[in-house]
């Protein structure tokens, strides 16, 4: 696998769109970081360690739904394996007149890009949810 974030990304787009209520993901520290501020700022319920049948760590993430429709409408991947986007902190985008959130990985972790500006700090933006 070339980019697990955009993999993860995709799983809880897909589970998503099919309504389910949790979705399991190969775990990783960053992976587990992403859901951090996703679950912070509410797009998902949360996320517990788990394992598959074959004994790998995975990550359990439980979807939140809002009137029978998924919070999350729009999941998309900024900063790609073939194609990284850095920004400094007066560059990082606000996402739809900031209704959504860009997550950014900086030197003083990953965060939203909220709190991004309020550290005064620039990084990879990953994605961006709304």
């Amino acid at each position: 696998m070339n980019d697990p974030i955009g993999d993860m990304l995709t799983r809880i787009r897909n589970a998503g769109m099919r309504g389910k209520s949790t979705v399991s993901t190969p775990a990783s520290k960053v992976r587990a970081w992403v859901l951090d501020v996703l679950a912070d700022e509410g797009y998902i319920r949360g996320y517990e360690p788990g394992t598959d049948g074959r004994g790998h760590p995975t990550l359990e993430i439980s979807l939140k739904y809002f009137d029978g429709a998924p919070v999350i409408r729009e999941l998309k991947r900024v900063s790609k394996p073939g194609r990284r986007v850095y920004m400094g902190v007066n560059d990082i985008p606000q996402v739809r007149q900031g209704l959504g959130v860009s997550i950014v990985s900086t030197p003083k972790g990953v965060m939203s890009d909220a709190n991004a500006r309020a550290a005064n700090v620039g990084g990879e933006v990953l994605c961006t949810v709304f």
